[in-house]
Formats: C-alpha cells, sequence, structure tokens
C-alpha cells in the first residue's frame, strides 16, 4: 500500500513503511508524491487551482480529473513536491497525498504492453496510471499500484528506468 499523509501533517502509512521513514525521505525516494485536491465542480475553481499552484513557479507535470455533479479530485504532481506541499497548506484547497510510481516508456514497439505484463507476473494491481511531463526525450507515466516495493523491484529488474522527485527537479535545467 502507498503511505498517504493528509493537508493536516498527519502520516498514514501501509506495507510496512514507518512514519519516520516517510518524513525524512530524500529527493532520490523512488516514488513520486501526487496531491489529490478537493474542488467544487463549478465554472473557475479548477483554473484557480492550476493559477495558485503556477503563480508561485512550479510546473504542474500530471494532471487528472475524477468529476461527479457537486465535487472533484484533481490528482496532480508538480515538478517541487516540497514547494507543491507549501503552496496547498497555505491555500484554501484541501489536499491529500499518494505515492505513485513513475516509470519512463521504454523505447520499444510495444511499451505498455511491456510494463503492464512486468506487474501482472509480479501479482501488482495497477488502479490508475496517467501520463506525466518528463523531458528526457522519453514517455513517462505515474501509476498508483497496490505494492510500490514490488512494483518497483520488478520494473528495475525488468530494465526500467524508474523517475524519482529528483528527475522532476533536474528537468527545469534542461
Amino acid at each position: 500500500m502507498a503511505a498517504r499523509r493528509s493537508d493536516n501533517g498527519s502520516s498514514e502509512s501501509g506495507g510496512g513503511q514507518g512514519t519516520a521513514e516517510m518524513t525524512s525521505r530524500a529527493r532520490s525516494w523512488p516514488t513520486l508524491c501526487q496531491f489529490a485536491v478537493f474542488v467544487e465542480n463549478r465554472v473557475g475553481r479548477l483554473h484557480a487551482l492550476m493559477r495558485h499552484l503556477e503563480s508561485h513557479s512550479v510546473r504542474i507535470v500530471a494532471l487528472s480529473i475524477a468529476n461527479s455533479v457537486d465535487c472533484a479530485i484533481v490528482r496532480l504532481m508538480v515538478n517541487d513536491a516540497d514547494r507543491g506541499r507549501e503552496i496547498l497548506k497555505l491555500s484554501e484547497f484541501s489536499f491529500a497525498e499518494i505515492e505513485l510510481v513513475g516509470v519512463e516508456v521504454p523505447d520499444c514497439p510495444q511499451p505498455f504492453l511491456q510494463i503492464c505484463l512486468a506487474l501482472l507476473q509480479a501479482e501488482v494491481n495497477v488502479q490508475y496510471t496517467y501520463p506525466l511531463l518528463y523531458q528526457r526525450g522519453h514517455g513517462a507515466i505515474a501509476m498508483y499500484v497496490d505494492d510500490i516495493d514490488l512494483a518497483i523491484r520488478t520494473l528495475e529488474d525488468k530494465g526500467m528506468v524508474i523517475v524519482t522527485e529528483s528527475d522532476l527537479l533536474l528537468d527545469d535545467e534542461l
């Protein structure tokens, strides 16, 4: 299971991850931080969220919206998770943090099949995935999986490149 942190700073952990481990992670930590932001489903709320983040020099690198009649959950990742967290804490938006696995899309004829087959063979369930703006000449995807450690180990064993938070920061320098 993934570690989740709420906007009040408390932590829930699963899969044997301890709170000390989560709070002391380095930028080379092998997962990516996704913010799940609650917004009212009305005109202008998504724009207000995007404007709020990007006006503070934070670049959005992934975005997905789960919409309903009254509200929406905006799943997003930014190039600097620490700065994004700080900005969201000081905003009017309620949010939670969720750890995702980022992986470069392999340069082969059936890249998504290769990723899915590797995870299937390891019996790792993928809950959702979406594209990640990653500027190293390769595409990448962010995935929410039921076993982060096994997913990362499996993908690395198959020769795939895991995208870390530091990779997103390095993209700003390219």
